[in-house]
């Protein structure tokens, strides 16, 4: 669509006269320039003819010059000027990038990491405002808050907007219709993500049994779409309540279905998970933990959310003895078994096959208290045949993240720390993995900016508030948002500056 490559049959061509923009996985950025000259290319035209408005205005002051022309050319622009809204034209680049959570924009583009130069990259597009605006995965990188603005700007974008996403949210506010590929064929769907969950089921369960499974996910989701937000907590408070029931059914079955992602039941909890007592915890100068007090329930789905650099990662690395407090406490029951993968991945072998990273080349590995079929375990996470012979070293995104997630949930353990686990996965994956934590008998601590999943999952929710405050609410996202607003007023769920106070030790 945007030109960038040929198709194989068929043809695709832009209307003359419309203008197309793209944001890819890897955008590529003028490197010789900062940060705010990238983003202002976007608005090249708009500066060009602010900056000729200026110097007619100053050519003005000379006796000999030619007024009339002058002041024809003058109210040619100003016309421009003013359809474009350019006046404030600072102001609104300056909104964009704190929207966004760019970097400064005296900021040296070489040395951004890549989620920072995506956001770099879709600033400096929206304000371009291309006819046909395509964005691959444009809330990828971006907190809560960005993407709630991203929605909100685009529900008034001028032109047409394609979006390749698995933000299930962002869907379901923005999408007017989806397309959806499915093993080589597209389903189109008219209306937003909460239609086509009920216009899917009822075509899977025209397509008889071979999608049962498919079809039952679809339609517990559904279920939970359709309930209202008291019944939501309800059932939220309801998991809290059956821990027991849940892991005496687990222990009775003993038995794993790796169709679907399912999660092993580690060791029982006793009633002690982790408790958290007045933590401060901070990096150089800056703060990053004040004064963090909370107990895990040991049924508990607990999303953390906050934006990059907020100290979420740190939080997890405290709990696992990685990090040590400033101070304050951190205390770890002595039945718990924690699950967790560092997102750097330093201990796998770039050279070994992903099948061989998780089973070490067995073909029967544990997986909790339970043997299975390696490749079968490997195939749940959507690693099908001669993807499992990838190289671990040559994986996207995506792939990287599906094969920390059976590393981690491989461990058995009782309590599982998940740093960012619905990063680059597909729809289908995420609704499994939503599953699973549903029927999961533990603790589970879920670092996430996906508001669907933290909604479907999170029985509590830990956020960031800015300058170093943590808040800690029983409830889903849904429900936290509510009480943000109530507590401190309809700005605060804007996107703002990341806000640290100065350590002092």
């Amino acid at each position: 669509m945007a030109g960038l490559q040929q198709p194989s049959n068929g043809e695709a061509f832009l209307s003359p006269g419309y203008t197309v923009g793209i944001l890819l996985q890897e955008p590529p950025l003028d490197e010789t320039k900062t940060v705010l000259e990238n983003v202002q290319e976007g608005v090249a035209e708009t500066m060009g003819l602010l900056t000729r408005f200026n110097q007619i205005s100053d050519e003005m002051a000379n006796p000999d010059a030619d007024y009339d022309k002058l002041l024809a050319e003058m109210g040619t622009l100003q016309e421009q000027l003013d359809h474009r809204n350019a006046w404030d034209l600072d102001s609104q680049l300056e909104q964009a990038m704190d929207a966004l959570r760019c970097p400064p924009g005296d900021a040296d583009v070489t040395v951004l990491s890549g989620g920072e130069r995506r956001r770099v990259a879709l600033c400096k597009l929206l304000l371009q405002q291309p006819d046909l605006l395509l964005l691959d995965e444009p809330t990828n990188h971006l907190d809560a808050e960005s993407v709630l603005w991203l929605e909100q700007h685009l529900s008034k974008y001028p032109g047409t907007v394609v979006a390749i996403t698995h933000d299930r949210y962002f869907l379901d506010n923005v999408a007017q219709w989806i397309l959806e590929l499915d093993r080589g064929r597209a389903f189109p769907y008219e209306g937003n993500y909460s239609t086509y969950l009920d216009t899917k089921s009822t075509r899977l369960k025209i397509e008889g049994q071979k999608d049962a499974k498919r079809a039952k996910r679809l339609t517990e989701e559904l279920e939970w779409v359709r309930m209202n937000a008291k019944g939501r907590q309800v059932k939220s408070k309801a998991r809290l309540a059956r821990y027991e029931e849940m892991a005496s059914e687990a222990e009775k079955t003993r038995k794993l279905d790796f169709e679907e992602i399912q999660i092993p039941m580690g060791p029982r909890l006793g009633n002690v998970v982790v408790e958290v007592e007045h933590l401060k915890k901070g990096f150089g100068e800056r703060l990053l933990i004040d004064d963090l007090s909370f107990t895990l329930p040991r049924n508990g789905i607990v999303g953390v959310i906050g934006p990059n650099g907020a100290g979420k990662t740190t939080l997890f690395k405290t709990i696992l003895g990685m990090e040590q407090p400033d101070s304050g406490s951190v205390k770890i029951g002595e039945t718990v078994k924690i699950s967790y993968v560092d997102q750097s991945r330093g201990g796998i072998d770039p050279k070994k096959s992903l099948w061989e990273v998780v089973s070490d080349g067995l073909d029967y590995i544990k997986v909790g208290q339970v043997e299975m079929p390696s490749r079968a375990y490997v195939s749940a996470f959507g690693f099908k045949g001669p993807d499992q012979q990838k190289a671990a070293g040559v994986l996207s995104g995506g792939e990287r993240n599906r094969l920390n997630l059976a590393l981690t949930l491989k461990m058995g353990g009782n309590l599982l720390l998940l740093d960012e686990p619905t990063n680059d996965l597909d729809v289908e994956t995420l609704g499994s993995l939503e599953n699973a934590l549903l029927e999961f008998p533990g603790c589970a601590v879920v670092i996430s900016h996906d508001r669907w999943f933290l909604d479907r999952v999170a029985t509590h929710i830990l956020a960031y508030e800015g300058d170093s405050q943590w808040f800690w609410f029983e409830g889903n996202f849904e429900s936290y948002e509510e009480n943000k607003v109530a507590r401190l007023g309809v700005e605060a769920s804007r996107p703002h500056r990341v806000t640290y106070r100065k350590l002092t030790r």
